[in-house]
């Protein structure tokens, strides 16, 4: 079984474009700290940034997986930078079946 994170991120306004190529930073340093993208899509509007990540074979593995990504120092110097491109987020566990 792996765990996984599908996560859907609704963008502010006009900013879909620059969210594309900041995401191409960030997925460099998740996969560092042994996070996948899994897949990556967006919405017909353009106002949605739905995605897949995965980590490891347990539940607990998500936890250890995200300390090392949160705690990296690409994430502290670009938190508020990211965020400020995020008007909501939804966050869901899924498993392999």
């Amino acid at each position: 079984m792996k765990y996984a994170h599908l996560r859907c991120y609704t963008v502010n306004k006009g900013q879909m474009d620059p969210w594309l190529s900041m995401f191409e930073e960030i997925r460099p340093v998740m996969e560092a700290a042994g996070i996948t993208v899994e897949s990556t899509w967006i919405n017909e509007e353009r106002t949605q940034f739905i995605w897949i990540r995965s980590y490891g074979a347990t539940a607990e593995s998500i936890a250890e997986y995200e300390a090392r990504f949160y705690g990296s120092d690409w994430w502290q110097a670009n938190v508020e930078r990211v965020r400020g491109f995020i008007a909501h987020r939804d966050v869901q566990v899924i498993t392999t079946t």
